[in-house]
Formats: structure tokens, sequence, C-alpha cells
């Protein structure tokens, strides 16, 4: 029976030092009432006695009666807990910048627990943090906010909440939620929002190095708002493929600590979104080496040859590219042309045998001005049988990671244990081969399954699935030294940046509508996580044999996404071929391309569907790109205000796939989609 996080459970983060230097030891403070300010408009008020809070916003309570929970395997603390309450006030240097520091100082029969609260000048949010004495077994379930009543000020008619998936495995969705009508887990950040006017609330946990941590809310109704736990140990069956609790985190310096938390209040929640994203990488900044290039385009074998791909098919591919669709170039006039799974098709006896057509592929694209690509799993056992690893002395069932006694098998792949030396060895025959070979990008696949938690790990001192994760994807980029651009598949969402150049928004995707719409479920509600990667990609584009109108639609799903990556079999020729060469030439759409930024979306009330109008500025101009998913004719109401236009407004705009202008009346576009169909406006400046 799958098990299933509680909402009550809570969590804590270890301490690994990214603050802080004080500046000076306060005394202790007791008082009944600790009043915060922060932001222009917010302030916390702590009633210390009780040890509760409340966020309020323009003098507005968004978050009541608020508390601090941890829960160890031997103890569990409560701020609420009768004891001694005292505070201080200090200041700190921190990755986000110099901070008053509110320490507030629980102690009961129970133990110590302290919660922290980071205020920042002039910024609308704050940051929070819980740690608990202790000299004993770690904790696996802390949280700084279980809040009896959360609200939205304002919210009218539709307030919603955001559910974020752990990763994109097994077509995992997005879902924008009505505020109190159900409840459900949030991973790692959520957004609370007035799709209306925009204002909203971001929560989101601003470290993964050690924790998987959850946004928990619970069904209101009537008479009762819904509540809402901020917690860090979150571990469920379908949410992160756990089928075991979150492992203990062990005490460091006599505290376990809980990850560093954002709470922030925003006119727009998708200003709101990319504040979290971007102070995200102030705290976990990047270790993979700096991208400078420009932004990746080209072609990726699981498209359409998948398992077929041989040295002969690749070859035809490239030469379609050099002969034939010329102008489909990134702004370095290269590609990416990139060998998926089965290319060791091309390989006799492994990476230690024949591997000259390999290289002849690796050949034969430099000599025409492209990179190639290659693809491989680091935590991932297929095989699923015990055997010698490949560069190794163990065997593979040693590395099998188990949960309650069994290993876990996730999505078809057997996870293994990134800290095991035969995991270790492993990654470092593979890559170091592949490095040797002269690939320049690489594609890692089902990293998850490096971030599972364990009964117990080879290494001692990693005691949950996140701390593994971290072992195992900075010996990855170590191997890597630099060589390759690294792009991140099947991945935790947000754990995964600090790694790799380029990530994979969704699951699989190719040339039906529907591919099209599950895409920009995640694209429209995870936009943001272009200021945690340098892009991210909607997977390859298959025209095959799907009419004009998918087609149109599955490119411009790519496109507002934020790079482009083909698929079809262009060693072969059909329909595919000729709209390749129509549509991956188009210089108008390749502008867009090479932008490599993902639009936003203008309307985020689609549930767990894909959004229908996205917007960006590129280059000063105005695009909007809007959708139909449906098998019927769709109008369309844009305000432009609503699109981001906020000056005067422009007279016409220009469509993209046709070429053809159309009129703006009354500061809107109106505009009727074909079905299974979409179109991109270019707005003409006056």
């Amino acid at each position: 029976m799958p098990i299933r996080m509680k909402y009550f459970f809570l969590l804590l983060v270890s301490g690994t030092g990214m603050l802080i230097s004080t500046s000076c030891q306060a005394r202790p403070k007791s008082t009944d009432t600790l009043n915060i300010p922060f932001g222009a408009r917010g302030r916390i008020i702590y009633h210390l006695q009780q040890g509760t809070y409340s966020v309020l916003q323009n003098e507005i309570a968004t978050v009541h009666n608020a508390y601090a929970l941890c829960q160890s395997r031997q103890q569990d603390y409560d701020s609420r807990n009768p004891g001694t309450h005292t505070y201080t006030q200090t200041t700190a240097s921190t990755p986000a910048g110099k901070a008053t520091v509110y320490t507030i100082t629980h102690q009961s029969n129970n133990g110590q627990l302290q919660q922290l609260f980071y205020i920042y000048p002039h910024q609308n949010y704050f940051i929070t943090q819980v740690r608990v004495k202790s000299e004993q077994t770690g904790c696996n379930k802390i949280s700084p906010m279980v809040a009896a009543v959360v609200d939205l000020p304002g919210k009218g008619n539709h307030p919603y909440a955001l559910q974020v998936p752990f990763d994109n495995d097994m077509w995992a969705r997005y879902h924008a939620q009505e505020l109190g009508n159900s409840s459900f887990t949030s991973s790692e950040v959520t957004a609370l929002y007035n799709n209306d006017t925009y204002a909203g609330i971001v929560l989101g946990s601003l470290e993964q190095d050690v924790w998987k941590s959850g946004i928990g809310f619970s069904t209101g109704n009537e008479t009762k708002p819904p509540s809402m736990i901020l917690y860090a140990g979150l571990a469920d069956s379908i949410i992160t493929h756990d089928r075991c609790e979150h492992g203990a985190v062990l005490p460091q310096n006599g505290y376990c600590t809980s990850p560093k938390m954002m709470v922030g209040f925003f006119d727009d929640w998708r200003n709101g979104m990319e504040t979290y994203a971007r102070l995200h990488l102030k705290y976990e900044p990047r270790i993979v080496f700096s991208w400078n290039q420009a932004t990746p385009m080209g072609w990726n074998s699981w498209g359409a040859i998948q398992d077929k791909i041989s040295y002969n098919k690749a070859a035809a591919v490239t030469r379609f590219f050099v002969d034939s669709c010329q102008a489909f170039r990134n702004a370095d006039n290269s590609l990416f042309i990139d060998l998926d799974s089965f290319w060791d098709n091309m390989v006799e006896g492994g990476l230690d045998g024949n591997t000259n057509k390999l290289q002849q592929f690796v050949a034969y694209c430099k000599k025409n001005g492209f990179k190639p690509g290659i693809y491989w799993g680091p935590f991932t056992d297929w095989g699923k049988y015990d055997r010698a690893i490949e560069g190794s002395s163990f065997q593979y069932q040693q590395t099998w990671t188990q949960q309650n006694g069994k290993f876990v098998d996730t999505d078809g792949g057997r996870a293994m244990d990134p800290t095991h030396p035969g995991t270790r060895d492993r990654v470092r025959y593979t890559l170091s081969h592949l490095v040797k070979l002269g690939f320049q990008m690489i594609k890692i696949d089902f990293l998850s399954h490096g971030a599972i938690e364990g009964d117990y790990f080879y290494d001692p001192t990693v005691t949950t699935g996140m701390q593994a994760y971290r072992k195992g994807m900075e010996l990855v980029d170590s191997v890597l030294d630099g060589k390759m651009l690294v792009y991140a598949a099947i991945s935790p969402n947000i754990a995964t940046a600090r790694y790799v150049h380029m990530r994979r928004i969704a699951c699989d995707a190719f040339s039906a509508i529907d591919n099209t719409e599950y895409t920009l479920n995640s694209t429209g509600y995870g936009w943001w996580q272009n200021q945690l990667y340098n892009y991210i990609d909607a997977d390859h584009v298959v025209f095959g044999t799907a009419p004009d109108n998918m087609n149109r639609a599955r490119l411009a799903s790519s496109l507002v996404t934020g790079t482009l990556t083909t698929g079809d079999d262009f060693s072969s020729k059909g329909k595919w071929t000729s709209m390749a060469l129509q549509l991956l030439q188009n210089k108008a759409l390749l502008t867009i391309a090479k932008n490599g930024k993902s639009f936003r979306p203008v309307d985020a009330n689609t549930g767990n569907k894909g959004v229908n109008v996205f917007t960006q500025e590129i280059n000063g101009q105005r695009y909007i790109a809007v959708f139909n998913y449906t098998d019927k004719e769709q109008e369309y109401h844009i305000p432009l205000q609503r699109a981001g236009v906020l000056s005067k407004t422009p007279q016409q705009a220009t469509e993209l796939f046709s070429n053809s202008p159309i009129p703006l009346n009354n500061n809107s576009l109106q505009v009727t989609i074909p079905a299974s169909d979409a179109v991109i406006y270019r707005l003409n400046k006056l």
C-alpha cells in the first residue's frame, strides 16, 4: 500500500554553513509580542509565550497562528510547548546579502528549538529556518511554518495554489488547484495567487542538498479556511517515488537544522517565482562550468529512430542538415547532433572494445561544423540482474538501493546507490571514455533514481536521498571536467540546477497535440526554471506524418519553452522532411529559438492542463503565442496589458507561421485559432 505524507509531519535540514557571520551576540530578550517588519508592507507578529506567529501584508493576516515543529525518532519538538521563550536580534552576512536575524529560542522539557527569521532591506520576502538542539539520533521531519490558517487577501473568485511535482518522470503534471477545495502536497515550492490580479504568495525551500521539502495543503470549507504546512522531510510513493520515510538528518555542531525557506509577497506571483529561482541560485550556486556559448539547438535520435540508431542513419541525418536544411543553425552557426539510448549499437565489446563507429560519428560531426552528443543514465540499472560492473571489481547487486529491505524499481529501472564505489567506478569508467571519444554534449537521464531514500547508503555519512544525489552529481561533473554541455532529462526539478546547463521541462513528447498540451502544462507553470538553468527544453520536436496544424503547435511548444531540438528520421524522406525545410528554416521563428528564454503564462488557471497563452519580450519586441489543444476552432480575446504591453499600444501584429499581419483593436488581440493549432504573434513597433 503506498505510503502517503501526513500533513502534520515536518522536517529539518542540515546547516551547511552557507550563512553566516554574525556581527554581535545580543542578549536574550523576553516579551509577550515581537513585531518583525519586512518589505514595504509586511510584518511578522510573534506571540512568544504561545510560541505562535502570524504574517501580515498590508495589515491583513495571511498566515495565522503558525508554529514550528520537529519530529525525530526519539523526540518531538513544538514551539508551543510550555517553557521559556526568548529572542535575540543580530545581523548576518548571507548568500542573499546582509540580513537582520531574529532568533526565537524555545526551551522546554522536550529540549531546545530555535526559529530564525532573516529579514532583508527593501525585500518583500523573508527567509525562515528551524533548528533543534540534539546530540543523538537525527530528525527526519521539520517545519518552520505549520499554519492553522492560510489565506490570500483580496482573492476574489479566482484563488489558486500551485502543485509542483518533484521531477518530470512518468508524465508528471503541474496542477493549479483552487485554494481551499482540495488537499495536496507541492514539492519544494508553491505559489498562492489570484489569476485575475496576479497578486500572490510564494513559499519554497532554498536548499536541496540534504532534504526533500514540501508544502502541504488541507481542505477548507465555508467556515474554515485551508491550513498549510511548509516542511522538510517529504517522502511519498507517488511524488518522490519513495516507499519509506525520509532519511534522518544527523545533527551538526549539536543541531539538526532545516533548509532555509523563502516566504514572499508579490504584486505579480510570476515575478515571485522568478525571484525564488534567482534566490535559490544564491544559496545553491552552480558547480557545473559556466556556459557562455550560443543557445543549444539540434537533433536527438530518440524522437523517431530510437533503437534503430546506427552510424549510417546518424551520418545521413547529419548530411540532411548539411545539404538541405542549411538555415537551421544556432547563433554559433552550429547544431548538436545527439545519439540517445541504443548508441551502443555502434560498439562491439563495450567501451573498451571496438568504438570505431562512434569515433567516425564524432569526426563526421566536427568536420561539418556540428557538435556530437551522447546519452547515459548514471544511477540506473536497466539489466536488473547480478553481473560485473564495467570498469569495477564490484557487482551490480551490491549497488542497488533498498527500501524496507527491497530493491527499488522506478519507471522500469533499478536505483543504484550513488555513494557505492561500484556505482562510482561505473560513472568514472563510462564518462571518461565518452570524454576521450570527443563528445561535446551529454544527455544524462533518470537522475531521480539517484535521489531515492534508502534503508542505508554505502557512505556512512550519507543518510538521505538528497545527500546521495549531491555526491553522485558532483562526481558526474568532476569526471566531465568542463568538456561537455550537460543536459538533464528525467531529473528532480530544482535540485538538479547546480549540476547541469540545460534541462528537459517535462517527460517524453512527440508529434500529437496531446503531447504539445502535456509539455505546455510544465512550461506554463514551470517556466521560472529558466532562472535556475541556462536553458529549459521541450524535448525532441517530431513532425512525423502529423497534420500541419499539429506540427505548428509542436514546434511552437518548443519555442515558448526556450530551445529547439528536433527528432525526426531525416535519414529518410517523408512528410517530416518537407515540414522541416519549411518550419526549421523560418528566420522569424529561429529568432525566438536563439533567444533561449521561456515565455511566461498570461493566464494560469488551467488546472492540470496546458496553458493556452504565453508572452515574452525579445530584443525589445513583444511576442504572444496562443495554443488551441481542442478539436474545434476557438476564439481568444487577449488584453494586451495582461500580455505585458505596458506602453503605447502597437497598431498591428505579424503572425510568424504565415507571415500575415493582423490588426490590434481596443488594446487587445482577438483571434480565432483552428483546431489543434498554434499561432505566434510579433507585435510591431510604432
